[in-house]
């Protein structure tokens, strides 16, 4: 009996000790898990995690639980936070923890499951946005509005989570609407000079068009220990020239010092001698730097990380971009000082490729409260192409573009690029050529080994039409001008002018082409011409532009030409006279179907003999210049009054003022004479001293139609 009784006393502590053991061992994994997740290892972490709940004994133990900080900052999510006074179940948050793994590794379909389940307890109420925000990524975007709409409804949610889930509400209806898809634009996986390995992004143009850069992580790359690593998880830069229209040849690895056994990506060039890309390690996954390698014929000295200028400490810097004239740096960066994650910040940089003074952030309206990503800035259209996820999307990061305005220096408001170019998961990386036809991208939207990485993809833009119309007016009446002639020249003469008569109805129209600057003018019979410039080249997708004009009628007289001087007693223009009759050169040669008198006057005082020969001289000192500027002789007659026709008094409006009989008051001897002050009549005098134009013809070269 005795013995029984040691046994069953035997049995129990065994047990026991199983029991404690497999406690243990579970402590173990949950630790080993949270280092994981910490480190950003989060495929490890869910391993352990898994083990945690894989496990026949009854889980009732409680743990203080450790919740990623609620933060837009989508590529930083280690950070982790412990969440004081409240206990939560070991199975609520375990579960919580493998949804926000597959959430981090972009494994968005076993997130939405786990989601689906972490999000029920109550105990993680943020759990309900990130469900809804899977099931976008994966493109259910219904149930994702539903799930959306119970997280507003949630108590105790994040408040920058309840806005950005109003704005993702949006892109939900954005993507299931129609409109936004652009039928014409072509999409298709790059060949494998780009898609080799286990992933590849980021396109580059390397010098010109015909010379691509890239990221990619494939057999036969850069390593230091073969033992330890394999290249086919270790990102390098590679380039690749263009053969013909369709066929790139092989890449190549820009090779070390410039690689290195740590991952290289997200290369540009500053179409001199250097490039910037980003470096990071898989000890160290939030220290991710830009670094800076020059070269010699593609023999690079040793890359060097920028200062605290760009890679702040603790902070991560990444896709750098240089603009065409290698001038200015633009970069995403968590860094202190912007509107929230991952923005855009642009630096200048010297001729030499290094940079000057501070970073400055892009701000509003290109940036947002959550990431800004992979800048690329086309010249020739001056628009800024990124990607985000904190505009109206319709899922993950998509592509959007902001107009730049040189003159203002101000970005506009960003614009969705739509789809195919977009997708439910993350898009990024867009480039495009000169001429906005041809580009890559990079995305994640195919499923691939490990269920996430980024391809390379070709992009056909749709046709870009460019179409100008308008109206031509009366100015004073505000009538429409039917047989207007309007003129439409290249700036730059690349094309033959292209004459349009309006309508009936007075109007115009035609087609311009892409990337073009073009001067508008519009003219008639017995009026002034109108003109503008139209730029094509900020366009950047089918557009109709619209430039109507407002024709002056050709007065009988002359037009006063305000603030002409001459030396005293002389014919000499004053620089101030010159200026002025630049204003006229530019008139006549926009009106260069007319001829014009140039008219001089003089004021009374003085024998009529001399005052006719001094405006005779001034005429044509004014004419002489004119003809100096190009305006051809045949269209000036230079022709001096003397005093012999005085000016007309007007008002402070330069309106004409009436005597009481309703008649124009001319500015005569007799009349200056009888003005109270010396100030006053020489005020009057002075008004007499002018220079005028008027027109005396239209017949000057080719005549426009009646």
């Amino acid at each position: 009996m005795f013995r029984y009784l040691r046994f069953f006393i035997y049995i129990a502590f065994l047990f026991t000790s199983v029991q404690q053991l497999h406690a243990q061992s579970k402590k173990v994994w949950l630790y080993t898990a949270d280092e994981r997740y910490a480190m950003e290892d989060y495929n490890n972490a869910l391993i352990y995690y898994k083990k945690v709940l894989n496990d026949t004994i009854k889980i009732d133990e409680r743990v203080l639980p450790y919740e990623v900080v609620t933060t837009n900052q989508r590529l930083k999510k280690g950070e982790l936070k412990e969440v004081p006074g409240r206990e939560v179940p070991l199975t609520d948050y375990v579960n919580h923890q493998i949804a926000m793994s597959y959430r981090n590794i972009f494994d968005y379909e076993h997130a939405a499951e786990q989601f689906a389940i972490s999000s029920e307890s109550g105990y993680y109420p943020n759990d309900r946005y990130y469900l809804a925000n899977a099931q976008m990524n994966l493109a259910r975007y219904e149930d994702a509005i539903i799930s959306f709409e119970n997280f507003l409804k949630t108590p105790g949610a994040n408040d920058s989570l309840l806005t950005t889930a109003g704005v993702l509400i949006t892109g939900c209806h954005y993507a299931m609407n129609d409109q936004n898809v652009k039928t014409q634009v072509v999409i298709r996986m790059a060949d494998s000079t780009f898609n080799k390995g286990t992933s590849a992004f980021g396109t580059m143009y390397f010098g010109d068009e015909e010379h691509l850069m890239f990221a990619s992580a494939r057999p036969g790359g850069v390593i230091l220990d073969p033992e330890k690593q394999q290249s086919e998880y270790l990102l390098d830069v590679y380039w690749a020239e263009k053969q013909n229209d369709s066929v790139w040849g092989k890449a190549v690895n820009f090779g070390r010092p410039m690689n290195s056994a740590q991952h290289d990506a997200s290369g540009t060039f500053n179409n001199r001698n250097t490039i910037y890309y980003n470096r990071w390690s898989d000890e160290d996954r939030s220290d991710k730097a830009i670094y800076l390698a020059r070269e010699i014929n593609l023999r690079f000295f040793e890359a060097y990380r920028l200062g605290p200028e760009v890679n702040v400490p603790g902070y991560r810097s990444i896709n750098p971009f240089v603009t065409l004239d290698g001038r200015k740096l633009i970069f995403a960066s968590d860094r202190p000082g912007g509107l929230g994650g991952m923005d855009l910040w642009e630096i200048a940089l010297d001729s030499a490729g290094n940079t000057v003074g501070e970073a400055m952030n892009l701000g509003l309206p290109v940036n947002s409260e959550m990431d800004e990503v992979s800048p690329f800035f086309h010249e020739q259209s001056s628009t800024l192409f990124f990607s985000s996820n904190g505009h109206t999307t319709v899922g993950g990061l998509d592509i959007f573009k902001a107009s730049y305005n040189k003159e203002s220096y101000a970005y506009g408001t960003p614009v969705n690029m739509g789809m195919p170019i977009n997708s439910a998961k993350d898009d990024a990386y867009l480039i495009f050529d000169r001429n906005l036809k041809k580009g890559f991208l990079s995305s994640d939207r195919e499923p691939c080994e490990g269920g996430h990485c980024y391809d390379i993809y070709e992009v056909t833009n749709e046709p870009i039409r460019i179409f100008l119309k308008g109206t031509v007016y009366n100015a004073e009446t505000n009538e429409v001008l039917a047989n207007a002639q309007v003129t439409i020249k290249d700036v730059h003469g690349e094309t033959m002018p292209i004459v349009i008569t309006t309508g009936p109805d007075g109007t115009y129209s035609l087609e311009l082409n892409q990337n073009s600057e073009v001067f508008v003018k519009a003219q008639k019979l017995k009026f002034f011409a109108d003109a503008a410039t139209v730029d094509t080249r900020p366009i950047t997708e089918t557009t109709t532009l619209t430039e109507d004009f407002y024709l002056n009628t050709i007065p009988p007289e002359e037009i006063e030409i305000e603030g002409i001087e001459y030396d005293f007693d002389s014919d000499k223009l004053r620089p101030i006279s010159m200026e002025i009759l630049d204003k006229l050169y530019d008139f006549l040669m926009l009106n260069d179907n007319l001829v014009v008198e140039i008219n001089a006057h003089t004021d009374a005082r003085g024998s009529d003999k001399y005052n006719q020969k001094l405006s005779e001289r001034r005429a044509q000192s004014c004419v002489t210049y004119l003809i100096s500027k190009g305006i051809d002789r045949d269209r000036l007659i230079p022709r001096g009054f003397g005093e012999s026709s005085p000016n007309y008094l007007k008002d402070d409006n330069g309106d004409y003022v009436l005597d009481e009989n309703g008649e124009r008051i001319q500015l005569t001897e007799e009349y200056i004479n009888s003005r109270p002050t010396e100030e006053e009549q020489e005020q009057l005098h002075q008004r007499n001293r002018r220079t005028s134009f008027k027109v005396i013809g239209e017949g000057f070269g080719a005549d426009p139609q009646p």
